[in-house]
């Protein structure tokens, strides 16, 4: 697998591409007092222009809670489909932005607040990446388990993806 650390709009764009195409990211906060970290599914509701992540999340959530405290926060993309994976660490705020709830709000969300888009425990999660890479693969897992067992036995050397870090 390939280097290729990637600056500014080009790094933008993969972030995107990838944080779009996987979608559901554990979410992962530093709890106070404890040893290890809390993690937790979280499904995107936009990646902006600026390469920022936003998510619709509870302020009764043991994730909010621990951003209030330290808002550290890592997000791992995994796609094993496609050999694609994405690790971000950022720093997470949250708001009340209530044009930013009614743009985001839908069917799946819906779900998890049952007083609709006026409930008060809705919050807006910003996550700013500060350190981001990526592993991306030019085929899927049985492709690139046929390549590599074959440059193992021919001795050749294969070109399996890209890795490298995003930096926007």
């Amino acid at each position: 697998m390939s280097t290729e650390n990637l600056n500014n709009q080009e790094a933008i764009e993969k972030l995107k591409e990838l944080v779009n195409r996987i979608d559901v990211a554990l979410m992962v906060s530093y709890p106070k007092d404890t040893q290890y970290p809390y993690m937790t599914p979280m499904s995107r509701q936009e990646i902006d222009d600026e390469g920022n992540i936003w998510y619709l999340i509870s302020s009764e959530s043991e994730t909010y809670k621990n951003l209030e405290v330290n808002p550290k926060i890592s997000l791992a993309f995994c796609d094993p489909g496609s050999y694609t994976f994405l690790s971000i660490d950022g720093i997470a705020e949250s708001s009340r932005d209530q044009d930013r709830i009614d743009k985001y709000w839908n069917k799946f969300v819906e779900v998890y607040f049952e007083k609709g888009k006026e409930d008060p425990s809705i919050r807006v999660l910003k996550v700013t990446p500060l350190d981001s890479h990526y592993w991306d693969t030019k085929t899927n897992k049985l492709m690139t388990l046929v390549k590599v067992a074959s440059a193992a036995v021919t001795g050749q050397k294969i070109d399996i993806g890209r890795q490298g870090d995003i930096n926007i």
